[in-house]
């Protein structure tokens, strides 16, 4: 199997960022967005999905976080499309359950090559850090419709943001772990009836 490494940059008027990342890499990642939460969150995807990240973001904090957030989605997406390439080989489904403490969130990942999200987290508060827990629904929105995955995210329980925000991250990254596998008994395949994803 080729590298699955890609590198996306986006510049508008609004942000300027560079995402790195490599599907068969160890979990490490540097991060800088400019949001502490949401670069604990990112890390969360790189060391749970074991994927090198590295994210460069410069963006309006000066108004919020939406166009950053939003626009790392977006790249991210980008990178993860690019990196997969023609999908051969891939196993294409993940879930996984991720608990924290009170909170249990899980995650069905699907790389169909169709942008779909279903998203259903009622979070228990509105700010988490200087992160806006509605954002999180706007990173995973930004990343489906550019790496063209289908994203079903449920947090089943939880009474405190914030781990209700790391069990949906882990979980989605464990999800993207398995979906991006290498299956050994399909190398040369590609996942689907139809011949392409």
């Amino acid at each position: 199997m080729k590298q699955r490494i890609a590198e996306v940059s986006r510049n508008t008027a609004e942000t300027q960022i560079t995402v790195r990342l490599n599907l068969d890499g160890s979990g490490q990642c540097k991060l800088h967005t400019g949001i502490g939460f949401f670069d604990h969150m990112l890390e969360q995807i790189a060391r749970h999905a074991m994927i090198d990240l590295d994210i460069e973001a410069r963006g309006d904090l000066h108004i919020d976080g939406h166009h950053t957030v939003e626009d790392v989605g977006i790249a991210f997406g980008q990178a993860l499309h690019q990196a997969l390439g023609d999908k051969k080989g891939v196993r294409r489904y993940g879930h996984a359950y991720v608990p924290l403490d009170e909170a249990l969130s899980r995650v069905i990942v699907d790389l169909s090559g169709r942008p779909g999200l279903v998203m259903n987290v009622a979070f228990k508060s509105g700010m988490i850090g200087s992160f806006d827990s509605q954002l999180a629904f706007e990173f995973f929105q930004g990343l489906v419709n550019h790496a063209f995955v289908t994203l079903h995210i449920d947090n089943l329980r939880g009474d405190n943001a914030h781990h209700q925000a790391e069990t949906v991250f882990k979980a989605f990254a464990r999800a993207l772990r398995d979906a991006v596998e290498p299956d050994p008994r399909a190398a040369d395949a590609i996942p689907s009836t139809k011949g392409t994803l």
